[in-house]
């Protein structure tokens, strides 16, 4: 599979539980047009010329801008921690899970890029409500990676002075992989996130690679 083929199927599968199918074309142009443009040099009249809708019709299922924002964030930040909590709750040692951890989100970044782009690099755009309760999704993945380091170093896998340091920049790591893959690139979100993942685990300085074990 080329890049070009996973990367169009992440974005494609990203948004299937938001119905009716009316309310997730809006949602599909608001991100689009947010990547592309910005949140705030978007108006309500370009996400719904984008969805082939009236700036009426888009009243129908969002009262405001924000709250499309608000949505897409918080959709987002869910699929994010359910990733990195199901790594962190599966199987294998410390070793094992920071690199499921590492490798399936940085797909997640690549894979769909710009939504990626909109639900990290917006948050600033939301209100206090609705960025209080984004932040206390993101303090939420935080610990299930910081998690993850703390059992490689209480079992001796890993060398990590500062663990929450080591946490921010992991973390820091696999979100800026949505500003600089491209799709049209030689490699695959599957390859980047192998890359990644590889890279992270010499970070935390891991005694075995995964496929060592």
């Amino acid at each position: 599979m080329s890049a070009a083929e996973d990367t169009a199927g992440g974005e494609a599968e990203a948004w299937g539980e938001v119905t009716p199918d009316a309310a997730r074309r809006l949602l599909v142009a608001a991100v689009e047009a947010f990547a592309e443009r910005g949140y705030h040099a978007t108006t309500t009249r370009d996400i719904a010329g984008r969805a082939g809708m009236s700036p009426a019709a888009l009243y129908i299922h969002y009262k405001t801008k924000e709250e499309l924002l608000h949505r897409i964030s918080r959709i987002g930040h869910d699929k994010a921690l359910d990733i990195l909590r199901t790594a962190a709750r599966g199987e294998g040692d410390a070793t094992r899970r920071l690199a499921d951890a590492v490798s399936s989100f940085v797909r997640w970044h690549a894979g769909g890029r710009t939504t990626a782009r909109v639900v990290q690099y917006e948050l600033d755009s939301l209100g206090p409500d609705a960025r209080a309760e984004i932040l206390a999704l993101r303090r939420q993945v935080d610990a299930e990676v910081r998690g993850i380091v703390e059992d490689g170093v209480a079992s001796g896998e890993f060398d990590v002075p500062d663990v929450h340091g080591t946490t921010i920049a992991v973390l820091s790591l696999c979100i800026d992989v949505a500003r600089w893959f491209n799709v049209d690139g030689p490699q695959t979100p599957d390859e980047v996130g192998a890359l990644y993942a590889d890279l992270v685990l010499r970070m935390v300085g891991a005694k075995q690679s995964p496929a060592q074990k």
